[in-house]
């Protein structure tokens, strides 16, 4: 696995394989999907080409073969770093890349921004996706932000009673 920093002719390519990671049929393959709470997107070109370029932050992304396998984003906020945009293609899960893309998350805020900590947010209904984290040493706040409900941009919910939860490691 090689890790770069996302440059704008990736978008396209980001939009695909966060899609694949998370909504439709594509990302049933894998275990991160969303595919059962939400249908329609989990994200469009503008928003990722808003994370590529904006001032605040960085996209990472993983190739193999010249070709992009797992991305993420993180962004430096005023007391800590946030981690997101969180993908690893369907046919590569489970096999330690989302573990290592995690960890040079974590190295890049700690390095670059001197962050003490790095946050996230997950939906409460992903037990099993935050027990992975919790694993690699996060820990649940039980701080709960709402799903944007009525924001097709970030997917149709399929259930009533969706939210985030903020989820937090100290980077020592």
């Amino acid at each position: 696995m090689h890790t770069r920093t996302a440059r704008p002719a990736d978008v396209p390519a980001l939009v695909d394989l966060i899609q694949s990671a998370y909504r439709g049929d594509r990302a049933r393959a894998g275990w991160t999907h969303e595919a059962d709470l939400l249908d329609g997107q989990r994200t469009d070109p503008e928003m990722v080409a808003a994370a590529v370029t904006g001032p605040g932050g960085v996209v990472l992304v993983a190739e193999r073969d010249g070709g992009l396998i797992a991305c993420c984003q993180v962004e430096r906020r005023d007391d800590h770093a946030y981690f997101g945009m969180f993908a690893v293609d369907p046919r590569h899960q489970g096999g330690g890349l989302g573990r290592e893309l995690l960890a040079e998350a974590e190295r890049y805020a700690r390095e670059s921004w001197h962050a003490g900590e790095l946050r996230m947010t997950v939906i409460v209904q992903r037990d099993d996706l935050i027990a992975w984290y919790e694993r690699r040493g996060y820990v649940r706040t039980g701080e709960l932000s709402p799903f944007p409900y009525g924001d097709e941009r970030f997917g149709v919910p399929r259930r009533p009673d969706l939210a985030f939860e903020t989820l937090r490691k100290k980077l020592g």
